[in-house]
């Protein structure tokens, strides 16, 4: 009966969208360029008191141009079968052209087909339900009707509904993006709840106004949440996830982080998920020989969790979704996904006597105050023995020198503790953790061939970058490292090149040096000599993320993100085959000075000697819209700097500029 009513609660708000639907088409011009326009999204929740969720959606989507048409020429529903069940109810053709009506599904005809769901390293059954709708034309609208039971994660199945009862018994959350990236003329969203569930929610990033309204109806109250008018936000480039700046709603049941907290330490204790086993203490024994420091012992166990563990996901029964594997099947198999390397490096911290506990974070988006499971990434979390936590992640460390990668700084996590945890947010690292040096001494002959050394250091993030070189078979890494040079000028010969050990990352941070000679390099003529010193066209730019923004970008209304922060430091001492008394430089080079960024660079004219010098600082991985000018500044100027050749002039009736 409840499924009915649900379903009957729908045609009120479909028709009044459909009213509104002739009006706006007579807006041609606001909907130019793109592909199709949903008339109205409904979706109805019902919840009920273990916590499972029935929901049913009803859709009207007008197909704009023929790429609209093929983008919705199969109606497909994703999910997990081990933790939802999802029906697609209806789909209907209306044609424009005929004005008739093709019943594609419906109760008693069509097809609907189910497929093992396309994956990448994670094989964990997802699954989709597929309707062949056929050919479309412009104008032509789709109505979709399909309802889904259950939730989004997999956890502990049990039998009959109750494996669709969400991992937190009793307690509903949602998610719900009130944008998308074509235009909708209305989306509603209603959930019913019984009212002692205390449902709270808020709205983010809503510069229009969404309206929100609730009923009691007995002992429960149903919230309405609709918003119209919604047209995709043009983003600029490098912008932060749609979530973080387009309209969202976030609604749950459970009041505090500490109670998701407590639940998450409960129900992986409950499970025995770092139990270790005695293989493990052996290896844990092994390990930590003669290391002396507690902070040795936290660093070789993250790191072989991080280069042993293999990241693949695949159904191993029990235990998917917020419980974690035990050790003895992870410790076997080798293999596993964030969760597992998180168990993996907990089980084995507790073997080696530490406190230490399973966390959750969210990879490239923000967590909001409402607790909801806003969560996509497991880490780990130790107490040191004076009481101060720090956070790994063996997942996102591999070959990195790093505990926690600075690739999620400014992220927020919730640790999993026996007490409860607030959510917390990672510090910014400073750019000085992330430095790349690139030092170069070089000599022009009279001919301009150009001889030289230079040597690469890096620290952090950086030097993870500047592995890459090395992320090949060994029998490439001189080819690898020989291209980096030859991506600068395809006439360099290579003569030598050193590195550190890349087996012993942990040792030192990585060093490169390489001599190396480039024919032709500069022009000479006569009094003139011109050339680019070769250390500022941007060697081994991998880890300069910063240098493939565009700055011909003049404004920025979003914030940004980069990879990380990072401090850029290039020095080159030149060796001219003559005195030079004057110079010229055409590039346009300004100090920068701001909380942001910083930046300095310039030339410096000694005879027959060139100082060459630049730094930056980047401060940052998430940068807000008035950090723009400073952070262009700087990368344009560095920009300059590799792409603006030196003049060099014998006589003096030039002034020498520095920049």
């Amino acid at each position: 009966m409840k499924k009915y009513l649900i379903i009957l609660m729908l045609l009120p708000w479909a028709t009044l969208a459909w009213g509104q639907s002739t009006q706006m088409m007579k807006e041609p011009t606001k909907y130019k360029g793109y592909h199709t326009l949903t008339i109205y999204d409904s979706t109805d929740v019902f919840m009920e008191e273990s916590g499972l969720t029935r929901m049913q959606q009803h859709r009207r989507i007008v197909m704009l141009d023929y790429q609209g048409c093929k983008k919705n020429n199969v109606v497909t529903m994703d999910f997990d079968p081990l933790s939802a069940y999802v029906e697609i109810n209806e789909v209907l053709v209306h044609r424009y052209y005929s004005g008739t009506t093709d019943t594609i599904v419906s109760a008693k005809h069509g097809h609907v087909y189910e497929y093992v769901a396309p994956a990448r390293l994670i094989y964990w059954g997802a699954s989709q339900k597929m309707v062949e709708v056929g050919h479309l034309d412009p104008r032509d609208e789709l109505e979709i009707k399909t309802s889904r039971k259950g939730y989004t994660y997999a956890l502990l199945a049990d039998d009959d509904e109750s494996m669709y009862i969400p991992p937190m018994r009793g307690q509903y959350y949602d998610i719900v993006p009130f944008w998308s990236d074509q235009p909708v003329m209305e989306k509603v969203y209603r959930v019913s709840v019984l009212t002692n569930k205390g449902l709270q929610f808020a709205v983010y990033n809503d510069a229009k106004g969404m309206q929100c309204d609730s009923v009691r109806k007995g002992d429960r109250t149903v919230y309405t949440f609709t918003r119209t008018d919604i047209m995709p936000l043009k983003k600029q480039p490098s912008a932060l996830a749609s979530n973080d700046m387009e309209c969202k709603l976030l609604l749950s049941t459970t009041h505090r982080w500490e109670d998701k907290s407590m639940w998450f330490y409960g129900v992986n204790e409950d499970y025995g998920s770092f139990v270790p086993t005695d293989e493990v203490r052996q290896k844990v024994a092994e390990l930590l020989k003669g290391k002396k420091s507690e902070q040795d012992s936290i660093s070789v166990l993250t790191h072989w969790v991080a280069d042993n563990i293999r990241y693949c996901g695949i159904s191993m029964g029990e235990g998917e979704g917020y419980t974690l594997h035990n050790a003895e099947m992870n410790f076997t198999d080798r293999c596993g996904v964030c969760k597992d390397k998180a168990g993996m490096l907990v089980c084995m911290l507790r073997a080696a006597g530490f406190k230490a506990y399973a966390a959750m974070t969210m990879a490239g988006e923000r967590i909001d105050r409402i607790a909801a499971d806003q969560f996509n990434h497991s880490v780990c979390v130790v107490q040191h023995r004076d009481g101060s936590y720090e956070l790994l992640d063996p997942t996102w460390v591999p070959n990195v020198r790093e505990l926690w990668s600075s690739a999620e700084q400014q992220q927020g996590y919730l640790m999993g503790l026996p007490q409860g945890a607030d959510l917390m947010e990672t510090p910014v690292s400073p750019a000085a953790n992330h430095y790349i040096r690139i030092n170069g001494t070089s000599t022009i002959k009279s001919d301009g061939t150009l001889t030289g050394t230079v040597t690469i250091t890096a620290e952090g993030q950086s030097d993870a970058a500047v592995r890459g070189v090395f992320s090949a078979r060994q029998s490439e890494w001189q080819r690898n490292l020989e291209q980096e040079m030859l991506r600068i000028d395809p006439r360099c010969v290579v003569n030598s090149v050193k590195h550190t050990d890349n087996d012993k990352y942990l040792e030192q941070p990585v060093s490169i040096t390489y001599t190396y000679t480039i024919p032709n390099y500069a022009i000479v003529d006569g009094d003139e000599l011109v050339f680019i010193p070769f250390t500022a066209r941007n060697l081994y730019s991998r880890a300069m993320g910063h240098l493939y923004f565009d700055t011909t970008l003049t404004e920025r209304k979003q914030p940004f993100k980069d990879r990380c922060s990072r401090l850029v430091e290039i020095n080159e001492t030149i060796t001219l085959p003559d005195s030079y008394a004057s110079m010229d430089y055409k590039g346009v080079i300004r100090g920068v000075v701001s909380p942001a960024v910083n930046y300095g660079g310039g030339f410096q004219l000694d005879g027959n000697k060139l100082t060459f010098g630049e730094s930056a600082m980047y401060n940052k991985r998430v940068y807000d819209a008035s950090d723009w000018p400073a952070f262009r500044e700087a990368v344009r100027c560095q920009k300059v700097m590799a792409s603006t050749p030196v003049v060099l002039h014998k006589n003096s009736t030039k002034p020498i500029e520095q920049q």
